[in-house]
């Protein structure tokens, strides 16, 4: 088992390179089977979603879709706003479309229950999320579970695939939770 350092942390690979491509391709293969035949709009909230969402996209079959990207924060500092600020906003318009929101990770919820609602607000068809990890303990919005799930987990930090630590080794080709 592979272990980094990283800021004074005991990292050790949680997710191999391998489990997360069968994850992602399970993933795909549920998505690719109620979208065969649609054309769904897939909005990656960045940043910690667009390496899981380059191989989503690459693993679907039989299904034409429309990627693009937004970039959203409900944080200052430490604590949450409440509110969703758009720092990159949606470009496409979803009026008639089905969304697909792709996440890196749900914990609270909070960021989907406010994506679906602006969805909804602009007329979207349908709206499902995808996100690699999911962490149901900590869910606070029910309309936020994702539908599309890649692997839960428990309470615990996590870097890699995506997900930064202060903004870095979201480089890194598995996942790794912070060693006991």
């Amino acid at each position: 088992m592979r272990t980094i350092d990283e800021q004074g942390y005991h990292f050790e690979e949680w997710l191999t390179p391998e489990q997360i491509r069968a994850d992602v391709q399970q993933v795909a293969d549920r998505i690719s089977a109620d979208y065969k035949g649609k054309e769904p709009l897939f909005v990656v909230v960045l940043n910690g979603a667009f390496v899981f969402a380059a191989d989503l996209i690459r693993a679907l079959k039989n299904v034409r879709c429309e990627i693009t990207f937004i970039r959203v924060s409900s944080y200052w500092g430490m604590s949450s706003k409440g509110q969703l600020e758009f720092i990159v906003p949606l470009q496409q318009v979803v009026d008639q479309r089905d969304v697909v929101i792709v996440e890196d990770i749900v914990d609270t919820g909070l960021t989907i229950h406010q994506l679906k609602a602006h969805f909804r607000a602009l007329g979207a068809t349908s709206t499902r999320v995808a996100s690699m990890l999911f962490k149901p303990n900590k869910l606070e919005y029910e309309d936020s579970k994702p539908d599309y799930v890649g692997h839960e987990i428990t309470d615990e930090f996590v870097i890699g695939y995506g997900l930064d630590f202060d903004g870095f080794v979201r480089n890194l080709d598995a996942i790794y939770k912070v060693k006991e």
